[in-house]
This record gives C-alpha cells, sequence and structure tokens, in this order.
C-alpha cells in the first residue's frame, strides 16, 4: 500500500541548469538531508528526496525509473534482485556502512556500483552516546519517573546507582570501546566477552575479561551490545545467556534486534532475568505496532532506532556519500564493495 509522502523534495540545482545525473534519496523521514551544509556538493545534480518508506518494489520502480545514483539511509529500504533489475539507468548505490539489505550479486551482474565506506576508525559516536543515555535512563527510571509525574505522583519508584557496578561490553569494537570508556568515566568496572582476538586487545587495553561466557553474564550489572549482524551473529544471544544474568541486572541493546534470539528477550523479561531492558532496535522497522510487547513493559525503555540519528552524525555520513557520489562523477569510484561491477 502507498503511503503518501511528507514531502517529495526535488531541490533546484543552483547552476539553474540541473543537468547533472539523477540523484533519488529514500527514508529521509524528517526532510532533513536538505538542510545540511554537506547537501550543497549535490547542487549541480537533479535530487529527489523521499520522505516516506515503503517496501513496495512496484511503487519503488516507479518511482526510481529515471534514478542514476540511489542514495540509502543505513539499511531502511532493501534493495534486492526483482527492483534492480528494473532499474535500467540505475548506476550507483551510494551509502555508509554496512550492506546486508542489498543483493550485491545483482548490482554487479548489471554493472551498477555499490559504494559504502566502512569508517574502520571512526566509531559512530552518537550511537555510543545514546546507548549510555539509555544506560542512564533504565537505571535511573527516568522515563517511568516522568511518566509518573504527569499523571500527578511523585517519586515512583526507586532506580540504581552506577558508580561500582559492573558494565559488560559484548563486542569490543569502535562503538563497545567507545561505551566501556563512559563507563570508566562513571566509575564502573568494565568487563568485556567479544572474539578471542579482541579479548586478548580489551585485557591489553587494561579491561576484565572474564574466564568463561556463563561468568560474564552472570557478573555484570550491565550488559550492552555491540555487534554487527551477520549470519554468523544472528541469535548469537540465547535464552540461557539471559537466564544467568541478575534479577536487577540491564540488557542494553543499540546494535540490533536479530543478535538475540526471536522472543527470547520478552520471555526473559517475564521470568525475571534480567530485571531490565533498554532497545534501541526492532525485527521489523520502522515499528509502528503499538501493541509491540516490549512496550508494554514497565521494565522497558525503547527508543526507535535513533542511536546514529543526529545532524552532527549525518553531516559526518553524507559528506562521505556526496563526496562518493561526485568520485564516481569524476570516473574514480572510492569505497567501492563490488569491483567487479567496474568491468561490466
Amino acid at each position: 500500500m502507498l503511503t503518501v509522502p511528507l514531502a517529495a523534495f526535488t531541490p533546484r540545482a543552483l547552476d539553474g541548469k540541473g543537468n547533472g545525473m539523477k540523484i533519488s534519496i529514500l527514508d529521509d523521514y524528517f526532510d532533513t538531508i536538505r538542510t545540511l551544509d554537506c547537501f550543497r556538493m549535490l547542487d549541480h545534480h537533479q535530487v529527489t528526496i523521499w520522505n516516506d518508506h515503503l517496501q513496495d518494489d512496484d511503487i519503488l520502480a516507479e518511482r526510481l525509473g529515471d534514478t542514476e545514483v540511489l542514495v540509502l539511509i543505513r539499511e531502511r529500504t532493501k534493495i534486492r534482485a526483482p527492483l534492480i533489475k528494473r532499474l535500467s539507468k540505475l548506476k550507483l548505490i551510494s551509502q555508509r556502512s554496512v550492506y546486508p539489505h542489498i543483493d550485491v550479486d545483482t548490482l554487479t551482474e548489471r554493472g551498477v556500483l555499490l559504494c559504502s565506506g566502512q569508517h574502520p576508525d571512526a566509531p559512530s559516536h552518537a550511537t555510543a552516546e545514546l546507548t549510555w543515555g539509555l544506560i542512564i535512563a533504565a537505571m535511573r527510571q527516568i522515563p517511568q519517573q516522568m511518566e509518573g509525574l504527569r499523571a500527578g505522583k511523585w517519586q515512583t519508584s526507586m532506580g540504581r546507582t552506577m558508580r561500582g557496578k559492573t558494565l559488560g561490553i559484548y563486542g569490543y569494537g569502535r562503538i563497545g570501546r567507545a561505551v566501556a570508556d563512559f563507563g570508566l568515566a562513571f566509575e564502573m568496572k568494565v568487563a568485556v566477552w567479544s572474539s578471542e582476538q579482541t579479548r586478548e586487545k580489551a585485557r591489553a587495553d587494561g579491561f576484565t575479561v572474564p574466564a568463561t561466557r556463563a561468568e560474564f553474564f552472570e557478573t555484570c550489572d550491565v550488559i550492552s551490545l555491540h555487534v554487527r549482524l551477520y549470519p554468523t551473529t544472528k541469535g548469537c544471544i540465547t535464552a540461557d545467556d539471559l537466564g544467568r544474568m541478575k534479577p536487577s541486572a540491564l540488557i542494553v541493546n543499540t546494535s540490533r534486534a536479530g543478535l538475540i534470539e526471536p522472543g527470547v528477550l520478552v520471555a526473559a523479561l517475564k521470568s525475571g532475568r534480567p530485571g531490565m531492558a533498554a532497545v534501541d532496535v526492532f525485527e521489523e522497522e520502522p515499528m509502528r505496532d503499538t501493541g509491540h510487547p516490549l512496550l508494554a513493559m514497565p521494565n522497558v525503555v525503547a527508543t526507535p532506532h535513533i542511536g546514529y540519528v543526529t545532524i552532527d552524525e549525518y553531516e559526518v555520513q553524507f559528506s562521505e556519500i556526496f563526496g562518493q557520489i561526485l568520485a564516481f562523477e569524476k570516473g574514480q569510484p572510492v569505497s567501492v564493495i563490488n569491483e567487479a561491477a567496474l568491468t561490466r
């Protein structure tokens, strides 16, 4: 079913000609991208921005029929083979970060480049900050206290102090390390569980590495997930893992919902281990089901995947994305994922 967009914005090229490439940008929910400073990088191109979200290939094929360059905002829209084969003018998909939502093989077969910077040395500080915000909100029960105050109640419950508690970092990558450093600033003990190689790195960085996975889940007061979702990591957090957590513990997920086995988190929270959860990600997104079980639980703080959604983060991400487009325009593509497409 077609969702009427808030606005389908087509800016005029500043040179008045609009004779550059035809560029389409999907899923700009807040009509934000045209307000970014870096948007001026595309002044000489013809840009169409869609503010709604849909996954209907027929409608997308109609919208994108003349598109030469497609800009994606993270993993909001899946670009699979049936759609790709209908986009005869498409030359480039430009985005940032991982790309499980894109059929790379079909792009390559059709000679369409995928450019996606992996920013190996630049963590998403926005996501790390939101993670810490969720930890504070859940431990001090800030949303619940706000709800009580609006209902005319005063001090509805007791929160927990973080100082002296053990923060568990599951996945010691760029964001995991940033969150670990926040924990130190709050005088928490920090424990890490990850691959053997990164456990050694965490140990070298001065963090605690438990002897076993079971010990990690049993001893941490807060566990924050920072693992990319791959077929090998899907469902890596099991019912047994959650069942080992303390009744007073908090689990935080600002990575991907698929890291936790389906249905396991709700069941674990109902059983009381762990006692709390804070989530920014859901199995299906956008998630507009007001009856979702996590939203009905008083021990859950939930946000709509806003970890990277800040003006500052968008400036960083889209400066890179638009840079990829300008490099492609010059015949010198960068951050190419499927180099074989260059020979098509």
